[in-house]
Formats: structure tokens, C-alpha cells, sequence
């Protein structure tokens, strides 16, 4: 006869993390793009500490949590950092003068409406999750918009700016949503309000 013992292993909500490393890295990403700051250089360590690794940690607990629309956004968003990150090393020589001397930006593009696409239909499951999570998720959709079209030489300046103030906006969102991620969970009860879902999909 044998006793077998389950522990069931408790870990905590990491959606607070996974957006505060969102909001950073956009907040400073979009002072580039607004012309408030520039270079890339000192975006870089954010983009892949907060943009990325913050994000991945929020990912795989999220899987623990087994929530797979919390788990595939915060995953796909850091490895998106991780390539911008990469992307910045490759197009200011740090692999060499060669790699650099062939960019072509328009490839950025197809990887920008990869993404496009793939926020439209998180997008649409956001709708039952929280207003506020669907407020970034319009507004990724908006950036994604802006970088695909610039980057294909498409209404460059007008989707440059479009890109900018949309990440910026996903910033601010985004500090909202940690906010009320970490002090709604800390107080036990609403204190930041984030909205109910819509209630179209799920009833």
C-alpha cells in the first residue's frame, strides 16, 4: 500500500510585473520615437531587462496559473523585445560592419504586421478579460499599425508619429494596469478599478 501526497503549489498573480515591464520599456522606447531623447543605446538594457525578461518571467507563471491568453501575450511580447533588442545590436554594428551594411528595414516590416496580426485576435480576447488590458491591446494594435506602414515606406512620417504616441500611450495604460494589479490584489478589494469584461464571448 502506498500514500501518495498532492501539494498544490501556489504562485502569484504575475500579470503586475509582466505590465510594469511593458509600461517601462514603452515609456522609454516612445521618448526616442517622439524625439524627446535619442539613440538607442540607453533604450537597449530596458528593452531587454524590462521589455523582455520581465515579461518572460510573467509567462511562465502564467502557464503555472494555466492561463493561456495571460501566458502566450506576455511570452510573445517578450521575445518581440528580445528581437527589437537584437535588431538595435545589429543595425549599430555590434555583429560587425557587414550585417549592418545589409538591413533591410522592410523585413522589419513583415515582422511588424506578424505581430499586427497576432494582436488583432489577442485583441479580441482581451474583450473578456478587463477594460483596461483591452485599452492596450487596441493601442499595440495602433503601434503595430504605425511601425508595418513606416517601415514599408508607407505614410513614413504620419506612421512614425501614429507608432510614437501609441506607445507612449501603452505606457501610460500599462503603469495604470500594474497599478491596479499589485494594490487591488494587496488591498483585497478595487481600488483601482480596471472595468468588466464585455460579455460578448463568454456569457
Amino acid at each position: 500500500m502506498t500514500n501518495e501526497t498532492k501539494v498544490k503549489v501556489v504562485t502569484a498573480d504575475p500579470s503586475a510585473l509582466g505590465l510594469f515591464g511593458l509600461a517601462l520599456i514603452t515609456f522609454v522606447a516612445s521618448s526616442q520615437k517622439l524625439g524627446l531623447t535619442s539613440g538607442v543605446s540607453l533604450v537597449l538594457p530596458w528593452a531587454i531587462f524590462l521589455g523582455a525578461t520581465a515579461q518572460l518571467i510573467a509567462c511562465i507563471n502564467d502557464f503555472k496559473h494555466d492561463n493561456t491568453f495571460g501566458a502566450t501575450a506576455f511570452g510573445a511580447y517578450a521575445m518581440f523585445w528580445y528581437a527589437v533588442g537584437f535588431t538595435w545590436l545589429i543595425q549599430n554594428g555590434v555583429f560587425g560592419p557587414e550585417l549592418a551594411a545589409t538591413v533591410d528595414v522592410k523585413q522589419l516590416g513583415f515582422a511588424y504586421l506578424g505581430f499586427l496580426i497576432f494582436s488583432i485576435f489577442m485583441t479580441i480576447g482581451s474583450m473578456e478579460t478587463h477594460k483596461v488590458l483591452f485599452t492596450i491591446f487596441v493601442l499595440i494594435d495602433f503601434l503595430f499599425i504605425g511601425l508595418s506602414l513606416s517601415s514599408f515606406g508607407i505614410m513614413t512620417e504620419a506612421m512614425h508619429s501614429l507608432a510614437a504616441y501609441s506607445e507612449m500611450a501603452i505606457a501610460l495604460v500599462g503603469f495604470y494596469g500594474c497599478g491596479a494589479a499589485v494594490l487591488n490584489t494587496h488591498f483585497g478589494r478595487v481600488f483601482l478599478p480596471v472595468g468588466k469584461p464585455f460579455g460578448i464571448f463568454k456569457k
